[in-house]
């Protein structure tokens, strides 16, 4: 999906998600290609709080994205 298509899927994801599910797990978008989104999320992990959704696009090379969820280390909580 393209950035606004996936900018909308996550935001009706977090309005339907458990406040639980919302403390426990990131929810982020990212390029689609693996290797993108490897990287992506690798950089993210280490500064999350420096990330915001438009962040991404400069590691996406198709405009192709995703919307991801995985849990939170004990430290992103």
């Amino acid at each position: 999906m393209n950035f606004k298509e996936a900018l909308q899927h996550k935001k009706e994801s977090l309005k339907n998600a458990d406040e639980s599910v919302l403390n426990l797990f990131h929810v982020i978008i990212t390029p689609s290609k693996t290797d993108e989104s490897a990287k992506f999320i690798e950089d993210f992990l280490k500064s999350p709080e420096s990330f915001n959704d438009e962040s991404c696009q400069q590691y996406c090379s198709d405009e192709n994205y995703e919307v991801v969820s995985f849990k939170k280390e004990e430290n992103d909580r």
